[in-house]
């Protein structure tokens, strides 16, 4: 969809780059549970001389200055002067930040990459404005509404500015597409998209294991979890593997909804605890859940913050479910986003807070002093805790105990009651160049759109089961990868192939069968990546000590 897929995909490889990437998100998004509103009140002094200083810059400097990014700066530069999670947003920062939590945004209704300094379409989604047009997965978009879209302006920001918009309003586009000598020429009006935030949900091969995976916390996540485990139970659920894993959190009180869909009693979830007592909160558990009963095991990483924490944290707290996996990231700070008169928007860091256990999950910071907060993830790395448990450095002096009484640590993210390495055997700077240049979701989109009507007589269990990359498709990737001025290496290639075979058969299913899918789901996807994930196979085998842990509980 317009607002996320600018970047490549790396679903499964963890490396520094993406996890930073990642959390970036997490820092804008937070976990909140407040509506943006405006301040007012009177001008305090500090920020009287701050007008005055601009006013004197504005009339009187020798040359021309732009005010407006002045003040944009000098408020970003107070901001880290505060705790590392109070950020601000100019007016269209803001309105791509506040999009990424609510249930949709207006524009023209496709998936995107760009590739070669040009746009692609990956899909354009189910009903929406683009597919009703006539617009194809594989298509070039070359220019809108006669802005150009490829080489330098090939970026984000254009791209954004020239795809969304009003709906209702009309967007005139220019694609090349393949066969075709001259462009195509699209009038494309747009609408409301809805974007979803749960990416898979799915009844595993045991038919008994429900997958389901929530990218972030947003307007409509819990609405979504409890659609598809319904769905799961009336397939025969009997037990959840919940994938947390790089999702940077969102808001609080949809966190708190979907483990009280999951525990039972009437204990406290979380709370809050700030300087201004109206920020002070506790949240219960009360409601009958779909799923009190049966064996949880909740996946995480380095990459789940925030609300993933109160999620993970507070089901580990309940001795519900048993964590598996790495680290967590270590936020529980809580942001309220305030509206500014110009659209800006300030996201106010108002309170800390706090899982069943009585812990924080927030990892020190020193205010005035980001850097050190904002390379704690290399300096994990550097540990080694990313690969060996016992580098995990938890705070002696933080311990808690679970409600069946077992030890937990507060003050630095989530530790999983089962730790798996990371991997990285696969990743070579031949595989990272291909990803860089979106050579495997390009290779996988074209030969996907060459032999859909081959792929689809079949249904998906036999292409999962039958479907092979062969040496033939190898050699047609190296080759594009050569024109994209990849430079060849045998020996990196031999360690990334069997990895690269997963990625391009992952991408072809879901070029061929996501399109049909109204739900945001991306199922076929998934299963072929996961098949090969340490973390999941791990967690696969971990739900009789998650069965035993929700019986222990209840004795």
């Amino acid at each position: 969809m317009e607002e996320n897929k600018i970047q490549n995909s790396q679903t499964t490889i963890r490396t520094p780059i993406v996890i930073a990437t990642t959390l970036v998100v997490g820092i804008l998004i937070g976990a909140t549970f407040f509506g943006g509103r405006r301040v007012g009140g009177d001008v305090s002094r500090s920020s009287n001389k701050f007008k005055e200083i601009l006013t004197y810059i504005n009339r009187s400097y020798v040359d021309s200055v732009n005010t407006d990014s002045l003040a944009d700066y000098s408020i970003t530069k107070m901001l880290e002067k505060l705790d590392p999670h109070t950020y601000y947003f100019p007016p269209q920062e803001a309105d791509i930040a506040r999009s990424q939590l609510e249930s949709g945004f207006d524009g023209i209704g496709i998936e995107f990459n760009v590739f070669n300094d040009t746009l692609y379409v990956v899909t354009p989604l189910a009903g929406g404005p683009s597919e009703t047009v006539g617009v194809q997965s594989g298509d070039a978009i070359i220019k809108a509404n006669n802005n150009k879209l490829t080489g330098k302006d090939a970026n984000s920001n254009n791209i954004f500015a020239n795809l969304r918009g009003k709906r209702g309003t009309e967007v005139k586009l220019e694609i090349k597409r393949r066969g075709f000598k001259d462009l195509l020429k699209f009038s494309v009006v747009r609408d409301k998209i809805a974007q979803y935030s749960i990416d898979a949900a799915y009844l595993m091969e045991d038919k008994k294991t429900a997958y389901i995976k929530i990218n972030r916390f947003t307007e409509t996540t819990y609405d979504e979890f409890k659609q598809h485990l319904s769905d799961l139970k009336k397939q025969g659920m009997k037990q959840l593997l919940l994938d947390l894993r790089g999702n940077p959190g969102g808001y609080m009180d949809r966190a708190t909804d979907i483990v009280d869909e999951l525990v039972g009693g009437k204990d406290v979830i979380v709370y809050t605890d700030g300087k201004d007592a109206r920020n002070n909160r506790k949240t219960y558990a009360g409601n009958d859940g779909m799923f009190e009963k049966g064996a949880i095991v909740v996946m995480v990483d380095e990459g789940s913050a925030s609300a993933s924490e109160i999620v993970s944290g507070s089901l580990q707290d309940y001795d519900r479910a048993l964590i598996v996996g790495r680290r967590t990231f270590g936020k529980g700070l809580v942001q309220q986003p305030i509206q500014l008169s110009d659209g800006s928007e300030l996201r106010l860091t108002i309170s800390r807070y706090y899982i069943p256990s009585g812990r924080s999950i927030q990892k020190p910071y020193q205010k005035g002093h980001l850097e050190n907060y904002e390379n704690e993830l290399d300096e994990r790395g550097k540990s080694g805790e990313f690969f060996i448990a016992d580098s995990i450095k938890n705070n002696p002096k933080m311990r808690f105990k679970t409600k069946g009484g077992r030890l937990v640590y507060g003050g630095g993210g989530v530790t999983p009651d089962i730790f798996v390495p990371r991997d990285t055997s696969h990743i070579t700077k031949y595989l990272l160049e291909l990803y860089g240049k979106n050579i495997l979701r390009e290779y996988a989109l074209t030969y996907a759109n060459t032999n859909r009507k081959t792929i689809e007589k079949q249904p998906f269990s036999a292409f999962l089961n039958n479907f092979v990359i062969s040496d033939a498709m190898l050699e047609e990737i190296k080759i594009l990868a050569g024109s994209s001025k990849i430079k060849f290496n045998t020996n990196e290639f031999t360690r990334s192939k069997e990895f690269i075979k997963l990625q391009i058969k992952a991408n072809i299913a879901r070029h061929i069968w996501q399109r049909n899918m109204k739900n945001g789901l991306n199922n076929e996807f998934y299963q072929i990546v996961f098949s090969q994930d340490p973390i999941v196979t791990t967690a696969i085998k971990q739900f009789n000590k998650a069965e035993k842990l929700e019986k222990e509980k209840k004795l």
